[in-house]
């Protein structure tokens, strides 16, 4: 068996007594940064084989995991805080297991943009993680604006030299909206900072942040306030052929496809 194991974002105390079992029940532990995970377990006295599982690795240590596993061997995967899969290493291994028909099963625990949507005190009945913003800034913006008309409360995550670019980003894509960025959770210096996206954050940039966004209101998405023309200009001149163009633009107007469609269709 296979275990997916969430481990603490912060405060060791919050790893559950079903974790520490299975941590110390396994063959192996395979994590992001044997380093970091290495603090973790000399805390709680567990002495483990560790093997590397990181972004620059995972598809041979996916590969290692599987033999491990056909041997019949018990493992455990953790990530350096929080639940595997989430922006973190592991995706990859799950669909391997899946593929390979190896049993695997998901020791639950902590998770940053869950404790971090419940702090903001922003709407939780529906919502959207969006992750970390990556790639270059015009698929950041593209990315983005498929989430502008969303009327659910948005969470992702942004390291410390990046987060002035991604508010900027947000309030260029978003519009105006309120936002919380959430820190150093379950830690001495929680903090929850309030402010409107075109203020930006203020303060020196420190430590992991989930920015938790407001939702759009039904007609704040700025790109209604173009021609429907324009409108659908924009979205080709992201890439998309005319007819998924015409299916964003006319998502985020509340019509029709084939009324906007008619709309723009060249006057003679």
């Amino acid at each position: 068996m296979v275990y997916f194991v969430a481990t603490p974002i912060g405060n060791l105390g919050d790893i559950s007594l079903r974790a520490l079992e299975v941590l110390r029940a396994v063959d192996a532990v395979f994590c992001e940064d044997t380093r970091h995970s290495l603090k973790l377990l000399n805390h709680y006295q567990i002495k483990k084989p560790l093997v590397a599982c990181h972004k620059f690795n995972e598809r041979a240590a996916a590969e290692k995991l599987v033999s491990l596993a056909r041997e019949g061997k018990e493992v455990a995967v953790v990530t350096d805080a929080g639940t595997p899969v989430i922006s973190d290493p592991g995706n990859l291994l799950a669909l391997q297991l899946r593929e390979a028909g190896i049993p695997y099963t998901l020791v639950p625990g902590a998770c940053a943009f869950v404790a971090a949507l419940v702090l903001s005190g922003f709407p939780a009945e529906t919502f959207a993680f969006l992750g970390f913003l990556r790639g270059k800034t015009s698929e950041k913006r593209a990315f983005l604006q498929k989430y502008a008309s969303f009327e659910g409360t948005l969470a992702l995550y942004s390291a410390p030299q990046d987060v002035d670019a991604d508010v900027a980003l947000l309030y260029e894509v978003w519009g105006e909206r309120q936002a919380c960025a959430v820190r150093e959770i379950t830690k001495l210096h929680e903090s929850c900072e309030y402010f409107a996206l075109s203020a930006g954050l203020a303060g020196e940039k420190r430590g992991e942040y989930v920015l938790v966004v407001q939702g759009a209101s039904p007609q704040q998405n700025p790109l209604n306030s173009l021609s429907e023309e324009e409108h659908v200009a924009h979205y080709m001149a992201q890439g998309m052929p005319r007819k998924e163009a015409l299916k964003a633009a006319a998502k985020d107007r509340g019509v029709s496809k084939s009324e906007l469609y008619r709309r723009t269709l060249p006057k003679n």
